[in-house]
């Protein structure tokens, strides 16, 4: 790709950052440098994906943790590879047995919406298939970072304050005590620039080295996790931990003007950002900040997420065909349905037929997408005792409707909002994008690929500019930046429309394309500690 360098529509803190051998860019310095690190002992743009993976478990807690899930795109040798490394929920839990015991709804907290982790066992594949370094030496940077301790950064500690008082207030059960023990050893949330460490989270993170990942899902971590599980009433089991195995998958596309866009498959709500995509590619957009433009894109995206509410789930267990979600005479369909005003959006029926996000790439032509999370920050508030093992309440994303494609069910992997995002044309790798933030990633998706292609901005140009977000009906939030003028129009034609003041919702991406000259160019999340870190 080729920018104009003079050429700046949107204010920034960042400027755009090129490099030749490597670049890693994540939302935490600490984190893009260990990748980094990496590629100068000789590793490849894995081996620094992972490295930057284990740190953020231990410099950005708040987003992501060991006990989460993993998502992978690599590109490797003219070819894109995808990785989902999510865990189902425990084989003994059901809809029906929650229902018994009088829960209706599946609660944010605690043990019932915890899923199997797949963090660790994501790390260990992606370093056993394209790695070129050992596991434990790809984690030393984050061993070191939990041992010895390292300086909060400001964002990390303002979502750390906002978990440690909405946690003070809401998990009240001994099951929570080992969270406080271990993210709020002071009574409080770290303060910026403050020392923190878990010796805990350090062992951890050794023993998941040493093993590839094998304690944690047959060994004494194993044993440990269990054993918490039934000391509180919860359903996960080392059983369940031991049947574990990262999928690697094909990952899907649409075209979008000469582009190929890609994500990973259902259970991921990825392909949200690409039935928007499809549907908006029939339009013509000239121009970025306008209502006319805005409005359709609103609308797209609208269109495809009802969809995906609708359709998505485990891929076992899905109703419809990904490829006739994707067709374009079912975006045909969709678009039709847009007019000048906002509707409330509805599912359609096709033809039969919620995080850390960071990107690699070396100077030998490989690239990583990868994305990890525990979910709504901190995850179920459950730590296992002595191990710094948050666990992920990814489990929330089920729903308890008999018959419902994403009801829950033992065995089953839950509707799943992180996603890597990849883009290609003519058959090369032009280079991973991703936003996270729940919900808001397919948006973001869908966002920073328009203002990519559609509008012809750089990566840090596309991730500066003012984003909207979706939340239900006609319902809209905007970010401060957002042109006044056009959040005026679009309220005229029915949107309800909200000037929302916490940036942090509006997700925080990562950038890094590859030029026609061969050189990488990359951008990152101004809304966040984001920090590119370049060879």
């Amino acid at each position: 790709m080729k920018y104009d360098p003079l050429h700046y529509p949107y204010p920034s803190k960042r400027n755009l950052v090129y490099g030749k051998k490597g670049m890693v860019a994540t939302s935490q310095p600490l984190a893009a440098q260990a990748g980094l690190d990496m590629l100068k002992r000789g590793g490849n743009a894995v081996d620094a994906a992972v490295a930057a993976a284990a740190c953020l478990t231990v410099v950005e807690p708040t987003s992501n943790g060991i006990g989460g899930d993993l998502f992978a795109l690599v590109w490797s040798e003219g070819k894109l590879y995808g990785l989902n490394s999510s865990g189902p929920a425990p084989g003994d839990i059901s809809a029906e047995k929650l229902r018994i015991r009088g829960i209706h709804e599946i609660p944010r907290h605690g043990w019932i919406p915890v899923t199997v982790p797949g963090i660790p066992a994501g790390w260990a594949e992606l370093s056993r298939r394209f790695g070129r370094l050992k596991l434990r030496e790809l984690l030393d940077p984050a061993v070191n970072y939990a041992a010895e301790g390292y300086p909060v950064s400001p964002t990390v500690s303002q979502g750390w304050r906002n978990a440690y008082e909405s946690y003070k207030k809401h998990l009240k059960g001994e099951e929570f005590s080992s969270w406080f023990d271990t993210f709020a050893p002071k009574g409080r949330a770290p303060l910026p620039g403050e020392i923190w460490r878990s010796e805990g989270h350090a062992r951890t993170l050794e023993k998941i080295g040493d093993t590839g990942a094998e304690d944690f899902y047959r060994g004494e971590l194993a044993d440990k996790i269990e054993r918490f599980s039934k000391e509180f009433g919860g359903y996960l089991r080392k059983s369940d931990l031991s049947g574990f195995h990262p999928e690697w998958v094909e990952p899907v596309s649409i075209s979008y003007r000469g582009w190929d866009v890609w994500e990973i498959p259902p259970n991921g709500h990825g392909i949200v950002a690409l039935m928007a995509l499809n549907i908006a590619k029939g339009f013509e957009f000239t121009h970025k900040d306008s209502a006319e433009a805005c409005h359709k894109q609103i609308e797209s995206l609208k269109l495809a997420f009802a969809d995906g509410l609708k359709y998505i789930a485990d891929h076992r267990y899905m109703e419809v065909d990904v490829d006739d979600l994707l067709s374009d005479s079912y975006a045909d369909i969709r678009r039709k349905s847009i007019g000048e005003r906002a509707v409330l959006p509805a599912a359609g029926r096709p033809p039969s037929g919620g995080t850390v996000y960071l990107a690699a790439a070396d100077g030998e032509g490989n690239m990583v997408s990868l994305i990890q999370s525990n979910y709504m920050g901190f995850g179920s508030g459950l730590v296992v005792p002595e191990t710094g093992i948050a666990l992920h309440n990814r489990g929330h994303n089920f729903n308890l409707i008999e018959g419902h494609s994403n009801c829950l069910t033992g065995g089953k992997k839950p509707y799943h909002t992180i996603i890597p995002g990849f883009l290609t044309r003519d058959g090369k790798a032009v280079g991973p994008f991703g936003v996270m933030g729940g919900f808001m990633q397919p948006q973001g998706h869908f966002q920073v690929i328009m203002n990519t292609i559609d509008f012809h901005l750089n990566p840090q140009q596309a991730l500066d500019a003012p984003r909207w977000q979706w939340i239900e009906g006609r319902r809209i939030e905007v970010e401060p930046g957002f042109p006044l003028h056009v959040a005026e129009q679009l309220s005229r034609r029915g949107h309800e429309v909200s000037y929302q003041m916490d940036a942090g919702r509006f997700g925080r991406g990562q950038i890094i394309w590859r030029t026609e000259e061969g050189s990488l160019c990359g951008g990152t999340e101004p809304r966040a500690d984001g920090a590119i870190a370049v060879w």
